[in-house]
């Protein structure tokens, strides 16, 4: 099915052949849970940061995707060093005016995969003066909304680093700082488009996945569909039920990836998560990636492996990382296999 047909074609009917999952992969086949992921404060006017610091490790180590950032009552936060709401929405209906130009327009610009659903506008948008002359000149409003939402959602992405390196014991050693090699990779957004389904329990959105990079800051246009593997869910520690995202207004959803597990020496594991499909609306999100320098030399932080142990997985490159992810389609089992450390 080719990408104008469910971009801008009329409205579908029934789900095309091509989108329709095995009835083991469908939405319905893995078990759903109540409940709600964590909501993480994180006023930086705080004077309790311990506190902010044990809300991030309770949540990743609850939840794979590990939780929201709400700036609902943070207006120091928005102000001096997060993402104001008006940057955030700016940026989101950015992403949704692109989706609705003509396909002729946007064609060339698309990211499409024949086994997922989401229309893709991939984008770098940090280092901004290395990536600005890439950006589309169509919706007007596109350019300024990635100017003012680039340096904004990286300042959030290393505040939630930073205490996360706290709460791991890393942060005298200068993990995940700024011009650290495991956040000095490009920053990498991606704007996703999945439109009303006229059937959901056929298809996926986007198929069960952990991000291959140390974290990812989304936001969205405050459909539902995401949905968050909760650890241990029905005994024991291995498949979990799919919890609902529920969107907040003014918050962001930050997730884990593969890198933060492997250097946590997996104290703090990658966040699994998919996308279902809306019957009645369109879905729209924006997710920014941070992840190493392709050369960057990755493995368990000193402090994370107990003495007289090895650690659970190999040194290795991002590099070499991004190929093995690839060759497996992001399966996470899979790309795991190939570096544990099997001496």
């Amino acid at each position: 099915m080719a990408a104008e047909a469910l971009s801008n074609g009329a409205g579908h009917k029934s789900v095309p052949e091509a989108y329709v999952f095995p009835a083991d992969k469908r939405p319905g086949s893995s078990p759903s849970c109540a409940g709600a992921i964590p909501v993480v404060d994180i006023d930086l006017g705080s004077d309790d940061p311990d506190r902010i610091v044990k809300q991030i490790m309770d949540a990743g180590r609850e939840f794979d995707l590990n939780f929201l950032l709400s700036f609902s009552c943070l207006t120091a936060l928005v102000i001096n060093h997060g993402v104001p709401e008006p940057v955030i929405a700016s940026m989101v209906a950015s992403a949704e005016e692109f989706f609705r130009l003509p396909a002729e327009e946007k064609m060339a610009l698309y990211s499409t995969d024949s086994k997922k659903l989401p229309h893709r506008l991939k984008l770098g948008i940090y280092p901004t003066e290395q990536f600005r002359q890439n950006w589309p000149d169509k919706p007007a409003s596109l350019r300024a909304a990635l100017e003012a939402y680039a340096p904004a959602v990286r300042a959030v992405a290393l505040r939630i680093l930073r205490l996360t390196a706290a709460g791991l014991g890393l942060a005298a050693a200068g993990y995940f700082e700024d011009g650290d090699e495991l956040t000095a990779g490009p920053v990498i957004v991606n704007a996703n488009h999945y439109r009303a389904c006229p059937d959901p329990s056929l298809t996926m959105g986007l198929a069960p996945h952990c991000d291959p990079n140390v974290v990812t800051v989304l936001a969205d246009n405050g459909v539902p569909g995401l949905q968050a593997r909760r650890r241990g869910y029905g005994g024991g520690g291995g498949d979990g039920g799919w919890v609902d995202v529920a969107p907040v207004p003014g918050a962001l959803v930050v997730n884990f990836g593969h890198q933060m597990e492997l250097v946590s020496n997996g104290a703090m594991r990658a966040g699994e998560h998919r996308v279902v499909t809306d019957a009645r609306a369109a879905r729209t999100s924006v997710a920014a990636f941070f992840m190493p320098a392709m050369g960057c030399a990755v493995a368990a932080a000193p402090g994370t492996v107990a003495a007289g142990e090895k650690p659970l997985f190999r040194t290795f490159t991002y590099q070499e990382f991004m190929g093995a992810y690839t060759a497996v389609a992001g399966d996470r089992d899979a790309v795991m296999a190939r570096f544990q450390n099997k001496d």
